[in-house]
């Protein structure tokens, strides 16, 4: 099957992409229990279906979600355009604790081990995953170049960095893609990120573009998630927003009820509707969703769909428990 392409990136920064990707972050941590068999099993399927653009990181699951893409992609890396990420470091004896590294040196060994456990010579996308305020932007992305240079990479990326951070690194060499948090309920970058990244010719990846599964309709409290899963502490599902971002998944509902469609597949259509420089990478680990996610790209919104999206508003309430991380 041909999923319709996005093009990332423009000249010899451009990479064609499925128009919709697969984020396979959830396959091995933060939602709760593994299922390696289910999750390799969706992601034959997604390359069946043509969803062939598949992202990852190194710090997902310390490195196991590299390792079971890498697995699943082995007889297929071919069909794949592979992205994954470096520059966040987790405590093993303490996984909520969060560090970043984007020092010349940990980006080539990042590399290198990230190759080892995807099984593969080359990545087609790396991303910084965050950036590091104590690295200059400029070193970080210089040594990406290198890995560019030596045929370890072919394009480069950043995720959630911020305007002044994407201009000054995509003059050290063309950055191909920004990745950052993008769903009817996170409408930041429409502030300045996309304004930005169109006029430097970058192409825009949101992640969660599902609300991390909210705008789905299936979670209405915390006590609907699994124990371990770390959206019981998102301050979106707190006391205080969860009320006001009901109300945004009810009108979801409603237009979905409208297009005899489901509550995600209107969420990931307004998103297609954004611009055909952004690819979507909704996350799953079970083949139904995948499924459904795809059949998303069949629902065609109106304008007065996208009007009373817009009336209801972003969501309420930061997208993390600490936004120290993130790039501003």
């Amino acid at each position: 099957m041909t999923l319709p392409t996005s093009t990332l990136g423009r000249g010899d920064a451009a990479l064609t992409v499925s128009r919709q990707g697969l984020g396979c972050m959830g396959m091995s941590d933060f939602y709760g229990d593994r299922d390696d068999t289910e999750s390799t099993a969706t992601l034959h399927r997604a390359l069946d279906l043509g969803v062939t653009f598949l992202d990852t990181a190194d710090m997902y699951g310390f490195g196991a979600n590299e390792e079971l893409v890498g697995r699943a992609i082995a007889d297929r890396r071919d069909e794949v355009v592979l992205a994954t990420k470096f520059g966040i470091l987790r405590d093993p004896d303490d996984p909520t604790k969060r560090g970043v590294d984007g020092r010349p040196e940990y980006v080539k060994a990042a590399c290198e081990a990230s190759l080892r456990r995807l099984g593969v010579d080359h990545i087609d996308l790396y991303y910084q995953h965050r950036v590091d305020p104590d690295t200059p932007i400029e070193e970080t992305v210089g040594a990406m170049a290198q890995l560019v240079a030596e045929g370890k990479v072919r394009f480069l990326g950043l995720s959630e960095a911020a305007p002044a951070t994407i201009r000054r690194a995509h003059a050290v060499h063309p950055i191909t893609a920004l990745q950052t948090e993008y769903s009817i309920w996170s409408r930041d970058p429409e502030r300045e990120i996309l304004a930005t990244v169109r006029e430097l010719g970058i192409g825009f990846v949101p992640y969660s573009p599902l609300g991390r599964g909210f705008l789905t309709g299936t979670v209405r409290t915390v006590d609907d998630l699994p124990d371990g899963d770390f959206r019981r502490v998102q301050p979106r599902l707190q006391d205080g927003n969860i009320d006001k971002n009901l109300a945004i998944v009810d009108v979801v509902r409603e237009i979905a009820q409208a297009h005899d469609a489901t509550p995600g597949q209107v969420a990931l259509a307004w998103v297609h509707r954004q611009g055909d420089d952004v690819a979507p990478i909704p996350g799953t680990k079970r083949r139904t969703y995948l499924e459904e996610n795809v059949a998303a790209l069949e629902v065609e919104l109106t304008d007065d769909d996208l009007a009373r999206i817009d009336a209801v508003g972003p969501g309420h309430g930061d997208r993390y428990p600490d936004m120290s991380s993130v790039d501003r």
